[in-house]
């Protein structure tokens, strides 16, 4: 679905070019290098909103202290590959969280399972020259890159009574439209951000998702690498009908800080 979305784009935008145009691009794309920038990060997220199961309505407000402490694993990394016109990326995060509470004579243990995917593509099309180079030797520059992808959320639980137990699980597919934008405010310094928004009642009813970064240029095994510091927002509203014929709903957004690296082979 993703590369039927991409391919659309893309005889879209060819189609709209004139020829000389079009000949440009494809200049400019075969003349650029391909590299990879992997980025590590932890998104200490918090949980706010509404969610629905089996019928029973409840709120969500679980700060990310409360999160952590439950928490068994997780794993967050983004991997991008660019020319520095054209990029595809890929974000990959899992937290899996566990809990036991004491229910009448006896103990209950909760595990939570929250896995997030999401793919897309980018073009650049604003590139302004600011002046200067930056300590990689490159010039610096303000940019703006649409972008297009999909975004998979899973979301398991599996309830342990010692005499039963039960397991339980929703997933959907959210396509999204949005917007890449990057300065270079110094020779080192750069500020970052992104948001889209998605869902369009495919998946969800509606995703919103928005970052900001502000990095730092350094080298880390003599590999470009710039340091990010910044804050995420991710909001999703999706409904359907669960496994007892009642509504689930999972009406929540999930904000916080976000500390990480992106380095570039």
């Amino acid at each position: 679905m993703f590369y039927n979305i991409v391919l659309a784009a893309g005889l879209t935008l060819a189609l709209s070019l004139p020829a000389s145009a079009e000949d440009q691009a494809t200049d400019l794309l075969a003349d650029r290098e391909w590299s990879i920038i992997v980025s590590p990060y932890v998104w200490a997220a918090s949980l706010d909103g509404d969610a629905s199961l089996a019928g029973l309505d409840s709120n969500v407000d679980i700060p990310f202290s409360d999160i952590f402490k439950h928490l068994d694993l997780a794993a967050m990394g983004n991997v991008e590959v660019t020319n520095g016109l054209l990029g595809f990326y890929f974000d990959g995060q899992y937290v899996q969280t566990s809990q036991d509470e004491d229910l009448a004579d006896f103990e209950v243990g909760l595990k939570i399972k929250t896995t997030i995917l999401a793919a897309g593509a980018y073009y650049r099309v604003y590139d302004l020259a600011l002046g200067g180079d930056t300590v990689f030797g490159e010039p610096r520059h303000f940019t703006v890159e649409p972008t297009v992808g999909i975004r998979w959320t899973k979301l398991e639980a599996h309830a342990d009574a010692g005499f039963t137990s039960a397991n339980k699980s929703a997933d959907w597919l959210d396509p999204f439209v949005g917007m890449r934008l990057s300065t270079d405010l110094s020779d080192r310094w750069n500020l970052a951000g992104e948001a889209d928004i998605g869902g369009f009642d495919i998946g969800s009813k509606l995703a919103v998702n928005a970052q900001a970064y502000l990095g730092y240029r350094t080298y880390m095994f003599n590999h470009p690498t710039i340091l990010r510091v910044g804050y995420r927002v991710l909001s999703q509203d999706y409904e359907t009908d669960d496994f007892t014929g009642n509504k689930f709903r999972w009406d929540v957004t999930q904000h916080g800080p976000v500390l990480g690296f992106s380095m570039r082979f």
